[in-house]
């Protein structure tokens, strides 16, 4: 079965933390001491229905004020596929962490509240989905119960929405769904409240999807995370470079360049799990071993010579701001790239996004929490990457506060 990675994002209160619960509950992926424990803790809070958000929702200050702070990661399947969920804050004070757990993901569920219709946060999550190069967007236009399951509402969110949508690059594919998460409409199985629809399900979407060509099969990217020497009878004299790849195809016998030094040389042969492959690809972990002894060490990058990385110490990209502290227009700071770690200086803050109507600020340049646009940087050694529209590895970094060690922005390279 193929893996799909998804996300919820919305404003607070749409009800992601919800959804997930329905979800998890009417497919048959949930334990009865969970359940158990989900009614016991909904009674002691005075609520009358099953509070399923509580099934994602486990930090204390969650439960308390009823809101989503940290990602929650849950796993479920069905036999058509396996998931991964990140179920992320809608709070703008917690963008950060919305582009934490869907910087993995290949599908982003955006709530809308069927009350409120697309609202600030509904555009703002919508366009760091676009910037994260999700490719599928669900438009859940949730508590459809409190408006009568009403179709005119839903026809109102859905053009305002497209509306918003024509001005986002990214995305290949826009989807709408008329649900209630608490009563459970449009979530597992159709609804019998809203005839009118003539769509699938959340779940039968979920399970049918084709995201099979985000991974890019052409570039072949190998960051090394660590050279294995084993000093050992059996591997008296085997050196391996251990690692996932970022990209492409690699095969034993395949002409390879090592950067940044330059070298070229071939794969001898590629290691996982105690056995020897024909072939290595993303995103699998293995080692690989070559046919000439070169210097390699953790940061450096194995790609093959017809399509090489670009290496430079001068970089365009876009970011979201992560901490309370305002950008440092000159600042220094640490940045983080694959397995490479280099000194960098902000040398240009080129513009800010207006998250409602997407154009640039190009006056008001200082990067504060949850900020969003375009800086150049200027590192202190190269740097071996590609565009993160080409790579989503090799293209993204985070840039540290060298004094704190705080993460404090997330990049794209452009």
């Amino acid at each position: 079965m193929d893996l799909l990675r998804f996300t919820t994002a919305g404003s607070v209160d749409d009800g992601k933390s919800t959804l997930i619960g329905r979800l998890l509950y009417d497919s048959k992926n949930t334990f009865e001491d969970q359940m158990e424990a989900v009614e016991q803790s909904s009674k002691q809070r005075g609520d009358e229905n099953v509070n399923l958000a509580l099934l994602t929702d486990g930090l204390k200050a969650e439960r308390e004020q009823g809101i989503t702070i940290d990602v929650a990661y849950r796993y479920f399947a069905t036999p058509k596929r396996k998931f991964i969920i990140a179920d992320t804050p809608g709070h703008i004070q917690y963008t950060r962490n919305m582009v934490t757990g869907a910087s993995t993901a290949n599908l982003a569920i955006i709530l809308v509240d069927a009350r409120k219709g697309v609202i600030e946060q509904t555009c703002r999550h919508s366009f760091i989905a676009s910037l994260l190069r999700i490719q599928h967007i669900v438009v859940c236009v949730n508590k459809m119960d409190l408006v009568d399951y009403d179709q005119d509402v839903y026809d109102k969110i859905v053009e305002d929405y497209k509306d918003f949508a024509s001005r986002l690059d990214n995305v290949v594919d826009i989807s709408f769904i008329p649900i209630s998460a608490l009563k459970g409409d449009n979530v597992v199985d159709r609804s019998e409240n809203m005839t009118w629809y003539e769509g699938s399900s959340l779940l039968y979407h979920l399970e049918t999807v084709y995201v099979g060509n985000q991974e890019n099969h052409v570039e072949a990217r190998f960051p090394v995370q660590w050279v294995i020497r084993p000093q050992s009878d059996e591997w008296h004299d085997f050196r391996g470079y251990a690692g996932r790849v970022a990209g492409g195809v690699f095969k034993p016998g395949d002409e390879v360049t090592v950067q940044p030094s330059g070298f070229s040389t071939k794969i001898k042969t590629i290691h996982a799990d105690g056995k020897e492959l024909e072939e290595a690809f993303s995103p699998l972990s293995v080692a690989i071993t070559l046919e000439d002894e070169i210097d390699i060490s953790r940061g450096d990058l194995i790609a093959k010579a017809n399509n090489p990385p670009k290496v430079g110490q001068d970089i365009s990209a876009m970011i979201c701001w992560f901490s309370d502290q305002p950008m440092n227009p000159r600042g220094k700071y640490i940045l983080r790239h694959t397995s490479r770690e280099v000194k960098a200086m902000i040398k240009d803050v080129n513009y800010k996004v207006d998250i409602n109507t997407l154009h640039k600020e190009e006056e008001d340049l200082e990067f504060r929490l949850n900020d969003i646009g375009r800086i150049s940087l200027r590192t202190s050694a190269p740097l071996i990457h590609d565009s993160y529209k080409r790579n989503r590895t090799t293209g993204s970094f985070v840039l540290i506060d060298a004094l704190t060690n705080e993460t404090v922005a997330a990049g794209m390279i452009a």
